[in-house]
């Protein structure tokens, strides 16, 4: 039972933090399509080179979900909302 309440608070803290990003990820996924790409990250945040954006994107699928946008940014590869 433990188990199932320490993984009931882990999906619930992961859900809010995608939340949050979907938040601003709305202003970066410039077409609206639910990805983000090079240059959509790149317009936001141009110091993402090629080769970071191809860490984040573990799928590699060309382009970054919510999930691998939170991890890019819990990985400090992107820059969060509050990193000025």
């Amino acid at each position: 039972m433990t188990k199932f309440i320490a993984l009931t608070l882990a999906l619930g803290a992961l859900a809010n933090s995608a939340i949050a990003m979907s938040d601003g990820a709305v202003e970066i996924d410039a077409n609206g399509d639910g990805l983000m790409t090079m240059d959509e990250v790149q317009a936001v945040y141009p110091e993402v080179t090629a080769d970071t954006f191809s860490l984040i994107d573990t799928n590699g699928d060309g382009a970054l979900d919510d999930a691998e946008m939170v991890s890019g940014q819990e990985q400090g590869l992107i820059p969060t909302a509050t990193d000025g």
